[in-house]
């Protein structure tokens, strides 16, 4: 199941967590998102306005509606990122993740970052 979701974009489990912690890449464990940049965006997948800096690449998809988003450090495919969607976050982006390519890490298990 993790290979279908991770590496054939496939979907699952953190969309209606809002506890605080880190997301981390489930590939190789490299710190990608804060709980505080998750929003409920609808969509049944957990959604970011933004990422730790340098940890997220970006690769625009041909037909130019979305930009595929991958771990900097392994590759792993993590999702899409859509802009200009009207949300209330600071940077007007919704990072759509797939659930089985981050693993959360709660804040009490967490060295500060």
């Amino acid at each position: 199941m993790i290979f279908i979701i991770y590496r054939l974009r496939g979907t699952g489990e953190y969309d209606k967590v809002f506890q605080e912690g880190v997301y981390n890449c489930a590939g190789c464990g490299t710190p990608l998102y804060k709980s505080t940049t998750k929003f409920n965006s609808g969509c049944g997948w957990p959604a970011f306005y933004e990422g730790f800096p340098g940890a997220i690449n970006r690769t625009p998809d041909p037909d130019g509606r979305r930009t595929e988003i991958t771990c900097a450090a392994c590759g792993g495919h993590l999702g899409h990122v859509f802009k200009g969607e009207g949300f209330s976050v600071p940077t007007d982006e919704r990072h759509c993740v797939n659930s089985v390519s981050i693993k959360f890490v709660p804040a009490d298990a967490t060295p500060s970052l």
